[in-house]
């Protein structure tokens, strides 16, 4: 899988469809436009060329820090190629917005993929860092992570992800706000207490990286069908009243419980071995590279 490798990103098969992807833009993964907009490509491309990821981990390369947030000395990301001032004020503004999505739809590439992505960090998440990972399945942080929304100290809101995702990943609004509000740092534990983690590992990134990765391996023996539906469903959920999301579950599942996945987990159970499911995606001749 490491023909997915660009430049500062690094993509490796660590157990059978599973993809780890590493943030490698040195010296501390700061995200210039070109950082982020080939972020969002790769995940687009994994599901648009059907490689068979069944689970993704996003950890950094780097042992002392997971990100600096963004590249604030990358001129694009501030608007530099995007709101041309020798225009009136509501065409830049248009420019700048259209940016501001493409980035926004970059960043949100991890939720809009079938797979799980479990986001593993450690040291510092400064800024959009936190939208980042926000935009991931499952986070699991190192002992020693510091997490900081940091926008505020720039002169803007959040405008990534942070502020649509936190109330609902943890439910506490006043916390929220006044992380947003100070640009305060806020510990590990301090996140797995308000809910932003599942779970805190003793350690650095090395500890953090091998629990994701074996994480994402077991998640990858799961029915393909079972795990992306159930993705899609939860999110559904976020979104959506209980009523609502209830007589969409019977819609989806309508169609999703004639998969064969339900036979071969019975079978496999039945002859006491490990179930062999088909890719979540059908091959044909137009697709592109496998793993």
């Amino acid at each position: 899988m490491d023909n997915y490798s660009t430049k500062w990103i690094k993509v490796s098969e660590p157990f059978p469809h599973v993809a780890h992807i590493e943030l490698a833009r040195g010296p501390v993964n700061a995200f210039s436009q070109e950082f982020w907009r080939s972020y969002g490509k790769l995940f687009d491309s994994l599901v648009a060329d059907g490689v068979d990821v069944r689970a993704a981990v996003v950890s950094s390369a780097f042992p002392k820090i997971f990100t600096a947030g963004l590249d604030l000395g990358d001129a694009g990301n501030l608007g530099g190629d995007g709101a041309d001032t020798s225009r009136d004020g509501a065409r830049s503004s248009l420019a700048m917005r259209k940016m501001l999505l493409e980035f926004q739809h970059a960043i949100g590439a991890p939720e809009r993929s079938p797979f799980p992505v479990i986001a593993a960090t450690h040291s510092h998440v400064i800024g959009l860092g936190v939208d980042l990972i926000s935009a991931c399945d499952i986070r699991y942080a190192a002992a020693d992570s510091k997490f900081s929304i940091k926008e505020v100290d720039i002169g803007l809101a959040a405008d990534i992800g942070s502020l649509a995702f936190l109330p609902h990943i943890t439910g506490n609004h006043s916390l929220v706000r006044e992380l947003a509000y100070t640009a305060r740092p806020f510990s590990a534990a301090e996140a797995e207490k308000i809910g932003f983690l599942s779970k805190v590992v003793p350690g650095s990134r090395d500890e953090v990286v091998k629990e994701a990765l074996e994480l994402a391996r077991f998640i990858s023996t799961k029915s393909p069908i079972a795990v992306s539906g159930s993705k899609h469903l939860i999110t559904h959920a976020r979104d959506h009243s209980v009523p609502e999301n209830l007589a969409y579950t019977g819609a989806w599942n309508a169609h999703a419980l004639m998969t064969n996945d339900i036979l071969e987990n019975l079978q496999a159970t039945k002859q006491k071995r490990k179930a062999n499911f088909a890719p979540l995606k059908v091959p044909s001749r137009l697709d592109g590279p496998k793993l």
